[in-house]
């Protein structure tokens, strides 16, 4: 309220802690009960709170605290503050210049393609827009889809790259995780499959097994001449 200081508790520590005023002077001041202010200088209320000198802020003067200390049926006036407060910002839409407006829809494209993980929300943050025109361009009813060419938010200036990081950042913790898909098996090449190693697991041959040598093939020839000379042999010496 504009009647009222700012931080009023705090305001009534510091005047507790270091005026002489009464309980009431102090109450009407800062808009506190009466026995609010005697439990803040009884200890009882108030504790841990940083008092507030609204004389450093512009809110009282020296000479209105001296002139209610002097005279307790004096009640105490605001003074206008020295402390500037920021406006609270309403919350809503994005504004967006006219000059701009016609390149949203080329804006949410892009974010629909490039981040597709960006909620609807998060879409009308950056570039003040509507969920209907979002669904329009994701389904490509738009009106004018067939003209629509994406382009980065940042770069047409409808929003920073610090404020479409912070979006993408946060749609990404929000996401769900993906589970891991094991890689496809592929086809050994032709060398990998004709070794000894695949030839003996799919034919189940133990490779560990000594390799019997092959028996020499016997020449029979061979053995018959050997024979026939043996015979005639004996036959000479009979």
């Amino acid at each position: 309220m504009a009647n009222t200081p700012l931080m009023p508790k705090a305001t009534a520590v510091w005047l507790v802690d270091n005026t002489a005023l009464s309980f009431d002077q102090i109450a009407s001041f800062c808009k506190l009960h009466p026995l609010e202010v005697k439990a803040i200088a009884d200890g009882e209320a108030a504790q841990g709170i940083k008092g507030l000198d609204p004389i450093l802020t512009g809110q009282l003067s020296r000479e209105e605290v001296e002139k209610a200390q002097n005279d307790p049926t004096y009640q105490l006036s605001l003074q206008g503050s020295k402390v500037v407060l920021p406006e609270a910002k309403k919350k809503g839409p994005r504004y967006t210049p006219v000059s701009r407006r016609q390149d949203r829809p080329n804006a949410i494209l892009w974010l629909v393609r490039h981040h597709p993980e960006l909620k609807d929300a998060q879409i009308i943050r950056l570039v003040g827009t509507t969920k209907p025109t979002i669904a329009a361009i994701r389904d490509r009813t738009h009106w004018n889809s067939a003209n629509l060419t994406p382009s980065d938010p940042v770069t047409l200036g409808l929003c920073s790259q610090l404020e479409l990081d912070i979006e993408v950042e946060k749609a990404a913790k929000d996401a769900p995780v993906q589970p891991q898909v094991e890689a496809p098996e592929t086809l050994m090449s032709v060398d990998e499959s004709t070794s000894e190693e695949a030839l003996a697991a799919a034919f189940n041959i133990d490779t560990t097994r000594p390799v019997a040598e092959p028996e020499e093939e016997i020449d029979a020839d061979a053995v018959f001449a050997k024979l026939n000379s043996l015979k005639n042999d004996d036959d000479s010496n009979s």
